[in-house]
């Protein structure tokens, strides 16, 4: 017999909990289990007046940005459809059936004003990092760093040639971006490099192909992560250039060490944190062993000898050829005694003219030039270092360990959806992938932790 729904008269009372219709296995019990806003109000108590018109709850804001993160819902007007919608997500929210949604104005209004300038997200997010260090997943024995390029909100038709002068004063590029740019002029890491492309949008953006195809303006993110459990530790929104990308790993370092007392015994990265100078910062400055391929341009591929086929002699301080004829930074003594130090940090070895002329394997050595030279960087210790660190077994183990932070960027890109930005200027691009790791983190603490970490170490909940 087929069956009919009954058209009857409207219920008048209902009897309804929310809490019984968000499974247990639902994955916001678990992100809620590891939250903690004990003290999210004492941190922004000074951006709000002590009178007035009372203000959205901050933490309600904030766990509608969780939401939203957490399921790829990048606009904030479809976010608060949804939240409006969703039993599990007024659930998570604290919002009960009759409760209304906040306006999606707000967020921009917070976002751009009082968020910002607190630092709020940089706070919930190094909370999230003490609830992974309380559970026990953080080890502090490793550490893998890499970034990873995000399209930014400008379109590669609104740009001019880094060399065309752009008048900045004009009302249509007012900008919160160009202010943010303008402001930003006279800081180290801008004006190094001169652009070849500048976007009147958002100017910080950096024009770069570096994942091949077309050009676009782009951002990167910095994931410092710990390879225990692949907690990230830091993350940092940088200009989309490998010089900006290495030197954001000092600052994620050193700042990890100091907020939370952890320095690895090794970090591990790709050819692009093997530089030279980056490598005696670790090795040298901070003592940390390179799990880094060596960044070395002076392997030759047309049969002649390179320069790892000469031989080092460090008390002599000169390298021997393969002929036993020295090559030496200087043949005769100065005065003055110089250091021969390059601007590219290196000192140049040569040999004498009259050995090179004579000798019989000179067409596999210098063809081209009449004696043969060695650049050697002021930095090759910490350069051998990493050189004998990749012979090893724990070196290939790290070589696998890295490929944590790369399948957090494409959980990032596939299933955040963060694959472009919304929000523009170096501090947009800074809360959207501050959000994003704090987020990635808070999954992994909810299916690792199913029943929450403990308390202890951290602030207790309110």
């Amino acid at each position: 017999m087929m069956g009919r729904q009954a058209n009857g008269q409207d219920r008048l009372f209902y009897s309804f909990n929310l809490e019984d219709h968000v499974p247990q296995s639902h994955l916001l019990r678990g992100i809620d289990r590891c939250l903690d806003f004990g003290g999210l109000r004492e941190h922004l108590a000074e951006h709000y007046s002590p009178i007035g018109r009372p203000s959205i709850d901050p933490e309600l804001m904030l766990r509608m940005l969780i939401v939203g993160y957490c399921y790829g819902i990048r606009s904030e007007r479809r976010l608060c459809e949804e939240l409006h919608l969703n039993l599990a997500y007024r659930w998570f929210c604290r919002l009960g059936l009759e409760d209304p949604v906040p306006d999606h104005s707000t967020f921009s209004k917070n976002r751009h004003g009082r968020f910002r300038d607190s630092g709020v997200f940089r706070w919930l997010f190094d909370e999230v990092v003490r609830r992974c260090m309380a559970a026990g997943l953080v080890k502090a024995e490793g550490f893998a760093v890499d970034a990873s390029i995000v399209a930014a909100d400008a379109s590669s038709q609104r740009g001019v040639p880094g060399t065309e002068p752009v008048d900045w004063k004009d009302p249509a590029l007012s900008t919160r971006a160009v202010r943010e740019y303008l402001q930003g002029l006279d800081a180290e890491a801008l004006g190094k490099v001169l652009p070849k492309k500048i976007s009147l949008t958002d100017p910080q953006a950096s024009w770069t192909a570096a994942v091949g195809g077309p050009a676009f303006y782009a951002y990167s993110t910095n994931y410092l992560i710990d390879v225990a459990h692949g907690v990230i530790l830091d993350v940092q929104a940088t200009p989309a250039h490998r010089t900006a990308e290495t030197e954001s790993t000092k600052v994620m370092v050193e700042r990890v060490q100091a907020q939370f007392e952890l320095k690895p015994q090794r970090l591990i990265g790709d050819t692009a944190y093997g530089t030279a100078a980056m490598l005696s910062w670790m090795v040298d400055e901070r003592g940390i062993e390179p799990h880094v391929s060596v960044w070395d341009r002076t392997q030759r591929d047309d049969e002649t000898f390179s320069s790892s086929e000469f031989t080092w002699d460090e008390q002599a301080n000169e390298y021997t050829c393969p002929q036993g004829r020295p090559l030496r930074s200087q043949w005769r003594a100065f005065k003055i005694e110089r250091s021969h130090v390059t601007k590219a940090d290196t000192i140049i070895y040569s040999a004498r003219k009259q050995d090179c002329s004579s000798c019989p394997m000179k067409q596999r050595c210098c063809p081209n030039t009449p004696v043969r030279k060695i650049a050697r960087s002021v930095h090759e210790a910490a350069r051998d270092v990493a050189r004998k660190i990749a012979t090893t077994e724990q070196y290939e183990r790290s070589r696998c360990e890295r490929k944590k932070v790369e399948m957090l960027f494409a959980h990032l890109k596939r299933i955040l959806r963060l694959n472009r930005l919304r929000l523009r200027g170096p501090s947009g691009a800074s809360d959207e992938f501050t959000m994003a790791a704090v987020v990635q983190n808070l999954r992994r603490l909810a299916v690792m932790v199913p029943q929450g970490p403990p308390f202890q170490g951290i602030s207790a909940p309110a």
